[in-house]
């Protein structure tokens, strides 16, 4: 009898394990946890956003050392956690530290590291480093469905594509828009294959195409007067930037968007760095928000 018991319970233990067991396709090949994860640490800030749209947080984040790096909207959703150093290179001692038992990682700035993070926790690498949104989207129905959350995350994605449809109806459709991020040396432009490019792309805005196979090409001055465009959201990701030093030029009034008063500073964390569910919904508000009231300040 008693043995009859405990090959019952046995039998309904090893059913509940097989039950949270998932297997997902990353950027690897085939990803099996046969468990839910319960110590998760991620190496990207989109990764970070995926987890708070469905509740989930991670111990450790790849931070930057600047939990500040972080949407306030993600923030709210997320219990504290441990920094494990900068995204393109994490501490391993710190990640061993935390006793993970799942990292993700970036297929990009993580490859060379991947074998050794092996070596910690059951590793899912993903696309994060110039991915496009709806590769973005993907990757979080990946996450969504390895830590246990597949209902909620199809519920979340659902309700995303709602609100991205209600700012969309608010914008004019087809209007040209060129975003970039402006260091003190370098002016990158986010086409339409980088992923804020796609997220402006998909609110139904008309953003600059990719040239010379770059997502995110550098380009000088004379190409942007070349470009002109309409509107110019710019992230600046220092104090020194080169887009400042541009407005001295003479040429710089060439622009019809330096014309239209229709230059504008948007906040360098949500537009270039965040990249995720609740980093595109912000982009996609403050998108809004400058086309009804171009003057405003989104630093």
């Amino acid at each position: 009898m008693w043995a009859f018991v405990r090959f019952l319970v046995a039998g309904l233990t090893l059913m509940t394990s097989q039950s949270f067991a998932a297997t997902v396709q990353d950027e690897q090949g085939t990803f099996t946890l046969d468990k839910t994860p319960q110590r998760i640490v991620v190496l990207e800030l989109s990764f970070a956003d995926a987890l708070a749209a469905v509740a989930v947080s991670p111990v450790g984040i790849a931070d930057d050392n600047d939990p500040g790096r972080i949407l306030p909207e993600v923030r709210t959703q997320l219990k504290p956690w441990r920094s494990v150093g900068t995204r393109a290179q994490p501490s391993l001692e710190a990640i061993g530290a935390l006793k993970p038992d799942l990292i993700i990682a970036d297929s990009s700035r993580h490859a060379g590291i991947y074998a050794a993070l092996k070596q910690i926790a059951p590793v899912l690498l993903l696309k994060s480093r110039n991915e496009t949104y709806a590769e973005n989207l993907h990757s979080a129905a990946i996450i969504g469905e390895v830590v246990g959350k597949k209902t909620q995350m199809e519920a979340r994605l659902a309700q995303h594509k709602q609100k991205m449809k209600a700012w969309s109806s608010q914008l004019p459709k087809g209007t040209q828009v060129a975003f970039g991020t402006s260091r003190e040396q370098q002016f990158n432009l986010h086409t339409e294959e980088s992923y804020t490019g796609s997220v402006l792309a998909t609110l139904g805005l008309k953003v600059p195409a990719a040239t010379a196979g770059s997502p995110m090409p550098s380009i000088g001055f004379e190409q942007l007067l070349a470009l002109n465009p309409p509107w110019l959201l710019v992230a600046h990701y220092r104090e020194e930037s080169i887009v400042k030093r541009w407005q001295q030029d003479p040429l710089w009034h060439m622009l019809t968007a330096a014309q239209q008063h229709h230059v504008i500073p948007v906040e360098s964390n949500a537009w270039a760095r965040m990249r995720g569910i609740f980093a595109a919904e912000r982009i996609a508000s403050d998108t809004v928000t400058l086309f009804h009231s171009p003057h405003a300040d989104l630093k």
